[in-house]
């Protein structure tokens, strides 16, 4: 998953993501490590936060735009 770095794109440490989404750190640090799988609804949190598609998430596509 692109997690970590569509957030030290946008220079945010694991603490303030996980603030601004009412989420743990160390939640954080496990879906960014590979250690656990962010399930549907923390996929779509995590999408709009970056404003990319899941697909872009999930490294399914290069293109991060949302097609709509």
């Amino acid at each position: 998953m692109r997690l970590r770095n569509l957030r030290e794109q946008k220079k945010i440490s694991q603490l303030k993501l996980a603030m601004d989404l009412n989420m743990n750190q160390n939640s954080i640090s496990r879906y960014e490590t590979g250690e656990h799988q962010a399930d549907y609804e923390t996929l779509i949190k995590f999408a709009d936060y970056f404003d990319v598609s899941i697909d872009y998430l999930l490294e399914r596509t290069d293109n991060p735009k949302i097609n709509r």
